[in-house]
């Protein structure tokens, strides 16, 4: 077995184990079944909303957190010492941590059908670009928070901090026809709020506003770049 291989089969352990991995499954799947009860089977909107509850989780809160804690740790600056580089260790952070937020939608999308009987997408093609385009921009943000936070405390207090203005701007915390206008086209140019409009769209079984994915594809390039010029190994 190779070095990163070993890497990968460890932080895969540490993962399991983190409370916060099992937190980003259980409260949009609670969102789910405790609104889900009380909603018909013809739902355009819950299911769309708890999969961006939980990217937005996996991207703003458990991502970032754990890439800052090894930075103040010193892990990164000792595995610089070592046949694994560094980078090997961000790469399978953000496969694991992208894996998670497929098993969290998964999760989500098998209890809504065999549960709940919600709708699912009739079109699995455009749910899968819309959710990779969400995530990478998602991602990308928790990024540029692990490059900039000093501590892992600091990258978790400015995930949550960003999250819930990011989510009650989405349409996550109430809907969006309760919500002014302008705030919900404000929203809607937001990562988090285009994912959200992109899915429900999907759900609807209209395709995905160019605009919208262009959104999250703009939010996964730049922050992506910002995030790399900014990150410190120690």
């Amino acid at each position: 077995m190779s070095a990163t291989a070993k890497l990968a089969v460890v932080e895969t352990r540490l993962l399991v184990r983190e409370p916060g991995s099992l937190f980003t499954v259980l409260i949009p799947m609670f969102i789910l079944i405790v609104f889900g009860s009380s909603i018909g089977p013809d739902d355009t909107t819950l299911l769309p909303m708890t999969i961006a509850v939980a990217i937005g989780l996996v991207g703003l809160y458990l991502m970032p957190t754990a890439l800052a804690t090894y930075r103040e740790k010193g892990i990164l600056r000792r595995l610089s010492t070592t046949p694994v580089r560094p980078a090997s260790l961000l790469v399978v952070q953000l496969l694991l941590q992208f894996v998670l937020a497929l098993v969290s939608c998964g999760a989500l999308l098998a209890v809504a059908g065999a549960v709940l009987g919600a709708r699912l997408p009739a079109n699995a093609m455009s749910f899968v670009a819309v959710f990779a385009l969400g995530t990478a921009s998602m991602f990308a943000i928790g990024l540029l928070i692990a490059a900039l936070a000093p501590s892992g405390r600091a990258a978790n207090g400015i995930g949550v901090l960003l999250y819930f203005p990011m989510a009650y701007l989405a349409g996550l915390m109430q809907p969006v026809s309760q919500m002014p206008a302008i705030l919900v086209e404000v929203g809607e140019f937001t990562p988090l709020g285009a994912l959200r409009q992109s899915l429900h769209e999907v759900w609807t079984g209209a395709a995905p506003d160019p605009l919208l994915l262009g959104v999250m594809a703009v939010f996964a390039v730049v922050v992506s770049l910002a995030a790399a010029r900014f990150f410190r190994w120690e």
